[in-house]
């Protein structure tokens, strides 16, 4: 069966990007540490508006955040347009992106990022704005929506687990596109 998240977006979006590890397995920790299995896990990276979940990538353990956002954005994009991205996921190529295509990058840079401009002017003034006062840069900026993402997660490993039932990587996909489609339908019905 083929299955597509399809959230109802009617108009510009401001979209959070976050991911979390999902086991991939539901045996104990007991069992893992006594008989030193390591089973892994995968990852989802969710891009969330403030209502629903707009779009979502599944990853093997081992994929870096960062190379995901250029796909989470685009898939966004084919659904509404997208004014601005908040998230953590600071890389050259993600402020280069997002600068191109018109949508503001509210990305908090590293603690120790170099405010030099390495071909990056749109990260150079994130990173000096962010280093010289942190708190005004996420009031003016507001950072603070990064919790709905946060919130998402936190949602699907609460209703659903933390864990997947399906064995086949295509079946994987599936699954978590599934539960987050139920999560849209649960968040439709509270409004």
């Amino acid at each position: 069966m083929n299955v597509d998240l399809n959230p109802s977006i009617k108009e510009d979006e401001v979209i959070a990007v976050d991911s979390t590890g999902i086991k991939v397995a539901n045996r104990g920790e007991w069992v893992r540490s006594k008989w030193k299995v390591r089973r892994g896990f995968i990852k989802i990276h969710l891009a969330v508006d403030v209502k629903q979940i707009v779009s979502m990538k599944v990853t093997k353990e081992d994929a870096g955040d960062g190379r995901m956002l250029k796909q989470l954005v685009d898939d966004a994009l084919k659904k509404a347009g997208v004014t601005k991205v908040i998230g953590a996921y600071d890389t050259k190529q993600n402020f280069t992106y997002l600068h191109e295509r018109n949508i503001e990058a509210c990305i908090k840079v590293r603690r120790n990022t170099s405010t030099k401009a390495n071909g990056c002017m749109s990260r150079k003034i994130a990173a000096i704005e962010q280093l010289k006062d942190p708190k005004l840069w996420k009031k003016k900026h507001d950072y603070g929506l990064r919790w709905v993402a946060e919130s998402a997660t936190s949602a699907l490993k609460r209703t659903f687990g933390e864990h997947i039932t399906s064995i086949k990587w295509s079946n994987i996909i599936k699954e978590l596109i599934i539960k987050a489609t139920i999560y849209n339908l649960f968040t439709k019905i509270k409004q």
